[in-house]
């Protein structure tokens, strides 16, 4: 339960602005990943972030956005239609900070 005693799944959670820092690893560095994200979070709409790579081979997303669009986003993440190979996606929520105009490849 969240403030105010709504649940989740309800209508008004998935319009909530959220930020999700996803990290998805496997065969994803030198593949086009970064671009492909940016892409997709492009496509979905309504999401500002970036996508990185990271030293250890991961790649960082970070958007936020309506709660149903981070979602989606990371659903694309874990889906077969990304670059590369994905051996697992984590991630974590949180209040977004609002610190980005539009979606970047870093």
């Amino acid at each position: 339960m969240t403030a105010g005693n709504t649940k989740p799944s309800d209508n008004n959670a998935s319009v909530t602005p959220v930020r999700m820092t996803a990290w998805v690893r496997g065969r994803v560095q030198g593949v086009g990943f970064r671009w492909f994200t940016r892409a997709a979070a492009l496509r979905i709409g309504g999401l500002q972030g970036f996508v990185v790579n990271l030293g250890d081979g991961r790649v960082q997303v970070v958007a936020e956005g309506e709660r149903a669009e981070c979602e989606r986003l990371l659903e694309w993440l874990r889906s077969d239609d990304t670059p590369g190979q994905v051996d697992g996606v984590t991630e974590i929520w949180d209040r977004p900070r609002g610190a980005y105009a539009g979606f970047a490849i870093r």
